[in-house]
């Protein structure tokens, strides 16, 4: 008996010992409560208590501000630990948004890693500051980003014509100079959601030639069309977050739209991308992420070894600099989508989401870059994975001085079945008719290479197929196919290519081949294969064009040398 009651006092007083530890640690050892007895106000110190931001509208319910005290209502001029500093100047006062909703992480936490969410079981941690301008995308959705080049040019057009001598923009600008010079005008970090006068250019023509002096006549002089273009491509970009612009252009850059979905556009052969800012690293495996086991850093390595880090994965790797992986990185933490109330939803995400408004700026560069360019090449010249049939080099001199227009734009709309190449005018998250002949321009521009009518008719050959049928099995199956299904060459057995080809297309192809490819012109001599005469070429794109008609013919004997 007498251990019994032992027992039952030591546990007893076991158990009085923990919970005054316990008390302990919640009213004296916790760390917000640390850090607020630090803080001073200008009255003298600060009440030491739980804080929280609450929006119902948004529903969120933070704490955050019960360490970065500075950033809590009314509590903006703080002195002590650098947590008690206020945030800086930003479009949404925290003190009504919160924190998580642009910054990620736990909100009902107190504790550091835990409101961080760096803690295993917490599926959404916070951004991380270098990329903190992706918390943008939780809401927003810009508009009509350019690709990087084109997004350079207007950026330096916007500065050339010295437009922040009145304006200011992403905390530049809008300052009185000496001599008087520069004047206070409009914001304009956020004209491309809030607007601008569209009658801009006018009014300014008016008001220079009204007065004698000052920044009118210093810092305004008549603009060219093609600088008020630039100009207007930069401002329909302003929604103060530069950094996640530059980042928006990479994307538009690198032809990441080829094969991922943002927004119900784009390709469908990888995950639709429109959320991926949100995957839970808890469910990736960081087996060959170099770092910390991150989801930046999981994001990065995946663009430099997509085949290492998802095993029989069919993207190529992003040829890139690293500070482009940085920047496609950041623009796949914005992916975001956070659902919100109607009084919430900015105008730039209902332009996209109800009117059918393009992220991307709908000109050639920009559409190449971001459908084409992972597959072709940023330049046209084809690419080659390890793995993977090649691209080919849509740009290449030979093939654009041979292609008419027509043929450029069916390519386009109607893809080629059995490859990867969509058809972009006919899938859902496609391109529009304007948008594949910008994209036809483009390549001619970037070829250097115009369109040529063709003088005969789209079908003229007469040959009979069956010579043809035993020269494509010598001459061309090593590249193309034995049944044309293509290899180190394109698959000619294509209805769509067949179908979009004319005659005088495949048979000069044929006979000047294609430079920079293993395609050589095989009406020149040459000591590694036999030489095709004309009538002989015709008689091959007379078998080729037997596929067309739905005909299956085997592969025949090779012919005689």
């Amino acid at each position: 008996m007498a251990k019994n009651k032992y027992l039952l006092l030591g546990s007893s007083l076991g158990v009085l010992v923990l919970l005054i530890i316990a008390a302990v640690q919640e009213n004296l050892l916790r760390e917000w409560r640390r850090l607020q007895a630090q803080m001073r106000a200008d009255e003298g110190p600060i009440k030491v208590q739980l804080r929280q931001i609450v929006n119902p509208g948004l529903r969120i319910s933070d704490r955050c501000v019960s360490c970065h005290v500075g950033m809590a209502p009314g509590e903006q001029s703080l002195a002590g630990a650098a947590v008690a500093r206020a945030h800086k100047p930003v479009v949404h006062d925290p003190a009504d948004y919160g924190c998580t909703v642009c910054h990620g992480g736990q909100g009902q936490a107190t504790e550091k890693a835990d409101a961080h969410g760096n803690v295993h079981f917490w599926p959404e941690p916070m951004i991380p500051a270098r990329f903190s301008y992706a918390g943008c995308g939780a809401c927003h959705v810009a508009i009509r980003v350019p690709n990087q080049p084109h997004l350079a040019l207007a950026r330096v057009a916007f500065e050339r014509l010295d437009c922040l001598a009145c304006h200011p923009l992403d905390g530049r600008g809008g300052l009185l100079r000496p001599g008087g010079g520069g004047m206070e005008g409009p914001d304009l970090s956020r004209a491309g959601i809030s607007g601008y006068d569209a009658d801009w250019y006018a009014k300014h023509l008016r008001k220079s030639a009204a007065v004698s002096g000052g920044p009118w006549k210093t810092s305004f002089a008549p603009i060219s069309e093609s600088d008020r273009d630039l100009l207007a491509v930069f401002l329909a970009t302003r929604m103060a977050a530069a950094p996640l612009i530059e980042a928006k252009a990479a994307f538009h850059s690198h032809g990441c739209l080829g094969c991922h979905k943002v927004s119900g556009v784009g390709g469908d052969e990888g995950p639709d991308l429109s959320r991926a800012g949100e995957k839970d690293p808890g469910q990736l495996d960081f087996a060959e992420v170099p770092g910390k086991p991150t989801l930046e850093n999981w994001l990065a390595e995946h663009f430099r070894a997509p085949g290492a880090l998802v095993p029989g994965s069919q993207m190529p790797p992003v040829q890139a600099a690293e500070e482009d992986i940085r920047l496609l990185t950041m623009y796949v933490l914005s992916l975001r989508r956070r659902d919100l109330p109607g009084t919430f939803l900015p105008k730039d995400r209902l332009r996209v989401t109800r009117l059918g408004e393009r992220e991307f700026q709908p000109e050639g560069a920009t559409i190449f870059g971001a459908f084409c360019a992972g597959c072709h090449g940023t330049e046209g010249q084809g690419r080659r994975a390890p793995g993977m049939q090649p691209f080919p080099a849509i740009a290449n001199l030979d093939f654009l001085s041979l292609a008419p227009d027509d043929f450029l734009a069916q390519t386009i709309r109607k893809g080629r079945p059995g490859r990867r190449m969509p058809a972009w005018g006919e899938k859902d998250g496609g391109l529009r008719p304007g948008e594949v002949a910008q994209v036809v321009s483009y390549l001619r521009r970037l070829g250097g290479v115009e369109a040529r009518p063709e003088s005969t008719p789209p079908r003229w050959i007469t040959a009979e197929a069956a010579p043809g049928k035993r020269l494509f099995a010598a001459a061309c199956s090593g590249c193309h196919g034995a049944r044309g299904e293509g290899g180190e060459g394109p698959a000619l057995n294509n209805k769509v290519l067949l179908s979009a080809a004319t005659d005088t297309y495949l048979v000069q192809t044929i006979a000047r081949g294609r430079r920079g490819t293993a395609m050589e012109g095989f009406l020149n001599p040459s000591p590694a294969r036999r030489t095709l005469s004309a009538a002989e070429i015709e008689s091959v794109v007379a078998f080729i064009r037997l596929w067309s008609a739905g005909v299956p013919p085997a592969p025949g004997p090779p012919a005689t040398p």
